[in-house]
């Protein structure tokens, strides 16, 4: 760390999550003063000139580069946020492990469980603290369906229900971007989207341990993007040529948990009508909670035959009072992010695991890669432990 108490901040890809990793970083020291050091927006790798263009003019980075490897090798740069498509964050992430850079990783972590592994192991070795982006863990509302849960407000645990639809593929004339592609992807929404549901669902109940799932592909071609379509968002192509689709659209699952409660998980990307509706219930002897992304700031809790209350997201939930005065005002997904931002700083700065880890990464993976393989047999299938430090089963 600097004696000046700033760490200089390494961007790796300047695409939507690059710059919303920019502005948490700075907007973490507004909303945690006490914070023992602050972010520094020191260097950009990108090799497109209008991602560095926007990295230098509009975020504020004091220089950028082209090459990734550059700005790990950069003594200006304490910390690192890698937020490149998936087929490159096990280079990275390793480069970063080598090069002594605690990183912030976005999920999936890696393509398979086995990258994930590679990855958790490599930086528990090197002794780095490290953050993953399950940005939707900081939810206050989750925070405080989490305590109900821990502290037995809702009883023994005895089913789950997560459900993540989206609509950000449903469109068929949508590019095939690198996202529809198994060796730049890995999986399809069982990675992209899937792969939140499992860590919210370990996050407040426990560990998965084992699950039976199927898959289906619903639109099997898409066509070929035009010069310059690179994300999921893409819709400029080249109509007259087509390209398949080589993973799933939509995954189903079967879990049970360790402490006995069973769960069901859906998602899709291909969902016409839900925008983003992420839900995650939990039901228990004594009660039950519900919360939908949708309604952020809203948490659902029954704990008698009236059925459900609505309680609004207040100061005591979470860090809910780190951005807004009362129940009402509400918090946006950027503010998510300002948590993780804040929990990793701090993580850097006390040398100690407090943001989700590479660990936390992997045994997401690990039930992702489950629930392929499961799909893949038509069989139930066990969900490997994984070694190193997992912040999801704290208490």
């Amino acid at each position: 760390m600097k004696e000046s108490h700033t760490l200089g901040v390494g961007l790796i890809s300047v695409g939507w999550m690059g710059r919303l990793h920019s502005r948490a970083y700075l907007a973490a020291g507004q909303h945690y003063p006490e914070l023992p050091v602050r972010a520094s927006l020191a260097v950009a790798a990108d090799p497109d000139e209008g991602g560095r263009g926007h990295a230098r003019e509009a975020l504020g980075y004091r220089r950028t580069v082209a090459d990734y490897r550059e700005l790990l090798a950069d003594p200006e740069v304490d910390v690192v946020s890698i937020c490149s498509p998936n087929f490159l964050h096990r280079e990275i992430a390793l480069a970063a492990v080598a090069a002594g850079k605690p990183f912030w990783i976005e999920k999936p972590m890696g393509r398979s469980a086995e990258e994930s592994r590679e990855i958790s192991v490599a930086a528990t070795a090197a002794g780095l603290v490290t953050s993953v982006g399950f940005n939707y863990r900081h939810a206050p509302a989750v925070a405080e369906m989490r305590r109900l849960v821990r502290e037995g407000a809702l009883g023994r645990i005895t089913n789950v229900r997560v459900s993540l639809l989206a609509d950000y593929s449903a469109d068929p004339r949508s590019a095939l971007t690198w996202r529809f592609l198994k060796d730049r992807a890995g999986s399809g929404v069982v990675g992209d989207l899937l792969s939140h549901g499992l860590d919210l669902a370990q996050f407040v109940v426990g560990r998965i341990d084992s699950v039976s799932a199927l898959t289906e592909t619903f639109i099997p071609s898409r066509p070929l993007p035009a010069a310059g379509a690179v994300n999921r968002f893409s819709s400029d192509t080249d109509a007259t040529r087509t390209g398949a689709v080589e993973n799933e659209d939509y995954v189903s699952v079967l879990a049970r948990f360790d402490g006995g409660a069973v769960g069901v998980f859906e998602s899709s990307r291909v969902a016409i009508g839900p925008r983003s509706e992420y839900v995650l219930e939990v039901y228990g002897t004594k009660g039950s909670a519900r919360w939908d992304f949708q309604r952020l700031n809203e948490l659902q809790f029954a704990d008698d035959p009236a059925g459900y209350r609505t309680i609004m997201a207040s100061p005591g939930f979470g860090d809910f009072s780190r951005f807004q005065p009362g129940a009402g005002t509400s918090m946006g997904f950027d503010d998510l992010k300002t948590v993780e931002a804040a929990l990793f700083l701090r993580s850097v700065a006390e040398g100690r695991q407090l943001a989700p880890s590479v660990a936390d990464g992997w045994a997401a993976a690990e039930a992702a890669d489950a629930a392929l393989r499961s799909a893949a047999s038509g069989t139930w299938t066990a969900v490997p432990t994984v070694e190193g430090e997992t912040t999801y089963d704290r208490p």
